[in-house]
């Protein structure tokens, strides 16, 4: 079916709406963002002598929600140029416009009349064959479209985002009846491919897949608060991050999103799904019906099962509440066996394992609700879907675990599971000991390279569909590994283009991780046709190892020090001066020197979350990996008059000096991370190796050449070192900066114009690497450099702004 998407209208400027039109806006979609006119003027207006009539007041609403979008931190836009992208108006004036638009999205108040009547209204407009989705989060989608024309309900499905769209991956897609196949086709490719979601196609029930399974879990978890006598700051020790959960874990995500939220959907369920043998679980704990009374709802009322407040000192505490006095008192540290237990085990699965078998609290937490998780899961299917992934793909993306339900009770093992649910009175499907007693022992498995699940109808394993379209590590690791030490893995991609994976911790880069990158390059030079740097971890690389140049400088170690960093410089001159096409595939945190790798590739195929950044004046040196060396590249290439030379300069110099790091992959390009038709964006951060290897494809069956090292940069030497000079001493005099700050912006200013030489002049890369070099460690040296550096290793925090 031939469709595009180039114009969507928002209806509905909430909350949801107003960000799900900036990341419509993000993609480069030209938006219509319309809501209600006042009924009455604001204080403001009146003082004004404006009437209910004038522009600015009918749009008073979408224009105060939208402005209220963009100040939210984190940002719902790539960039502030997307905001060209959106226009706004009201149901009044402005409805009548639908009828050139592509897809009409409603996200008004959660209210079936109010609903219906906007897509009354809707109809009145809206063109045959206009694609037309509600985000509503629980109403029936069939009962939405009652009423409505055959062409509108072919058109019509659920399109439920969740919030905040930019950030979470979830997009479920609901169809009706009515709904024609090639439109659920279509949203389902769309929204992966385009707006870069994980699409899970749902049934029309109660709460859908994610947030039916997902508030299981969570009004479990607050019923067994009494039974295992556990506290606020227990729970969420013991559900966050150990356990592949996000960091705000239960109560503190309760917090984020809403008590009020969570209440409303727990009641829906309880409503609507009596026959749910889980029932009873939806209903509230006697503590959480107390805190609604109080209207302790979370951040939104600034106290739920957190409350900040100041000491008498007028410093902040956050305080969690005592669920059995419902009184706030002071943060209690948590201490745990299991948990220590799992802190050396940076694989996932294996530390599944340690959860199920522990004695203590957290042990006996993760039994009670896992157990009870695999139970409602397996009970669910077919009800809510048929398949199994695709609740295990609504609670990724929807609540970001890195485990789904099924997958997790892979990782414990699903007979040892089965055993010790009986005990604690859980009872899995039938269908699941039928799967076992046909030899079948994992609900997933990779064969040839390729994921499958068990499909159940036809008791068989079958290939996740549209796996075929991305390029999964861990499924090619054990048969495609060419080599590998202890930073790297060099993977066969197939058609000739190889992979270099890191996998140290954070994917920092020390001298396993440049002999590997070496290695890749020989072997890609030899016997293939190019070469991708890219992985699956959680970040694309925190930067250097800053615990080897740490040890190196305190003792001393000046000639091995220069030798790592001459090796790292040669590394990314390497990856740019090599005889194949190397694509560099960033993701999520890109520092230092996984920024500095990038700067080299001949095409950085990046995620369109990407956070780049030279951010090495934070531990008080400058870029020393080719960095320093490509900025002052690049600003020569900038340079046309003598106005323009101090203005890159400048540019460049401050992107480095303020470590600046990206918002988003768009805001790299922005900062002169990344060159123009040199880089390209994947929404989909599941689609970035595969697109990274295409691009490499593309580039070797364009006839790649190698190129040929620059000796044309231009240097300003004296010239511009002056003004370098100047703006230091104005910073430090002005007591913006430190002294040691003083210091490295002006070594930094000595490399990038070239020393001090007594006019502009042209110079070679290999004679700035040098002076990158000599400056690194000149500064590596510093007390205070030193002090910086050992802060950041006790913290075990990445390098940022």
């Amino acid at each position: 079916m031939k469709r595009s998407i180039n114009k969507v209208a928002v209806l509905g400027s909430g909350i949801m709406g107003s960000r799900i039109a900036c990341h419509f806006a993000n993609i480069g979609v030209e938006v219509l963002l319309l809501d209600i006119a006042p009924k009455e003027l604001s204080p403001e207006e009146q003082a004004k002598g404006l009437t209910l009539d004038n522009p600015a007041v009918k749009n008073r609403i979408v224009n105060t929600a939208l402005q209220t979008a963009v100040k939210t931190n984190p940002s719902p836009v790539y960039s502030k140029k997307a905001l060209n992208k959106i226009k706004t108006g009201n149901f009044d004036d402005d409805m009548s416009k639908i009828a050139g638009f592509d897809w009409v999205i409603e996200v008004v108040v959660e209210n079936l009349d109010i609903k219906k009547k906007v897509f009354e209204q809707v109809e009145q407009f809206r063109k045959p064959g206009t694609l037309i989705t509600s985000n509503t989060s629980g109403i029936p989608i069939h009962l939405m479209a009652e009423g409505r024309s055959d062409d509108f309900k072919a058109h019509f499905c659920g399109t439920h985002f969740f919030n905040p769209p930019r950030y979470l991956k979830l997009l479920e897609i609901i169809p009706t009846p009515h709904t024609r196949p090639e439109i659920v086709d279509f949203l389902m490719h769309y929204g992966d491919k385009f707006l870069g979601k994980t699409t899970v196609l749902c049934k029309d029930t109660p709460a859908f897949i994610a947030n039916r399974v997902g508030v299981y879990s969570i009004m479990a978890l607050l019923h067994l608060v009494d039974k295992l006598d556990l506290t606020v700051e227990e729970v969420d020790k013991f559900t966050g991050p150990a356990l592949g959960r996000p960091k705000s874990a239960t109560f503190r995500t309760s917090d984020v999103v809403g008590l009020d939220t969570m209440i409303k959907v727990a009641k829906g369920l309880y409503d609507n799904c009596p026959d749910d043998k889980a029932h009873e679980l939806f209903k509230l704990p006697a503590y959480v019906q107390k805190m609604e009374e109080n209207k302790w709802l979370g951040d939104k009322t600034q106290q739920g099962f957190y409350k900040k407040t100041k000491t008498a000192e007028g410093k902040t505490e956050i305080l969690a509440l005592d669920l059995k006095t419902l009184e706030y008192k002071p943060q209690q540290k948590v201490k745990s066996a299991t948990l220590e237990m799992t802190k050396p085990v940076e694989n996932l699965r294996e530390r599944m394992k340690i959860f199920a078998k522990g004695k203590d609290k957290a042990g006996e937490l993760f039994r009670h609700s896992s157990f009870g998780l695999f139970e409602y899961v397996s009970d669910r299917i077919p009800e809510i879907s048929d398949e199994l992934y695709r609740i295990d793909d609504a609670m990724r993306a929807g609540f970001g675990w890195e485990l789904g339900p099924f997958e997790l009770w892979d990782a414990v093992g699903i007979k040892e599971a089965i055993e010790g649910m009986e005990q604690y009175g859980n009872k899995a499907a039938a269908w699941v000991k039928e799967m076992l007693d046909a030899g079948n022992t994992s609900f997933y498995k990779v064969e040839n390279g390729i994921k499958k699940y068990y499909d159940i109808p036809s008791k068989s394993y079958k290939a996740l569909p549209g796996s075929e379209e991305f390029i999964i590590l861990d499924n090619l690791r054990e048969h495609k590994t060419l080599w590998k030490n202890s930073g790297v893995s060099i993977i066969d991609l197939g058609d000739g283009i190889l992979n270099v994976e890191f996998h140290t911790k954070m994917n920092t880069i020390g001298g396993d991780v440049i002999s590997g990158i070496n290695k890749a390059i020989d072997m890609a030079e030899k016997d293939y046709r190019g070469l991708v740097i890219g992985n699956d971890g959680a970040n694309f690389s925190a930067g250097a190892n800053v615990g080897m140049i740490f040890m190196m400088a305190v003792e001393q170690e000046w000639d091995e020090l220069n030798m790592a960093i001459k090796m790292f410089q040669n590394t990314s001159m390497r990856i740019r001066y090599s005889s194949i096409p190397v694509v560099v595939a960033p993701h999520n945190l890109t520092l230092g020197g996984g920024c500095e790798f990038s700067l080299h590739a001949d095409h950085v195929q990046l995620s369109a979350e990407t956070y780049m950044g030279l951010v090495e004046f934070g531990v008080g040196v400058i870029p020393g990996g080719g960095g320093t060396k490509e900025f002052a590249l690049r600003a020569s290439d900038e340079f046309k008059d003598d106005q323009i030379v101090q203005n890159a300069l400048k540019d460049r110099f401050l992107t480095i000096g303020m470590a600046k790091v990206s918002t988003s992959g768009y805001e790299a390009y922005e900062l002169g991370y990344l060159q123009k038709d040199k880089f390209s964006i994947s929404m989909n951060r599941n689609r970035l190796l595969a697109d990274a290897k295409a691009k490499a494809i593309e580039l070797a069956d364009a006839g790649y050449t190698k190129p040929v090292q620059r000796n044309d940069i231009k240097v300003l030497g004296k010239q511009g070192l002056g003004i370098v000079y100047a703006g230091a001493n104005s910073m430090y005099a002005g007591h913006y900066i430190s002294e040691h700050d003083k210091k490295i912006s002006e070594k930094l200013g000595y490399v990038m114009c070239g020393g001090d030489l007594s006019s502009p002049t042209e110079v070679t890369e290999q004679y700035l690497l040098d002076l990158e070099r000599e400056a690194f460690l000149s500064l590596a040296g510093e007390r205070k450099s030193l002090e910086r550096i050992q802060s950041i290793i006790t913290k075990g925090k990445p390098l940022r702004n």
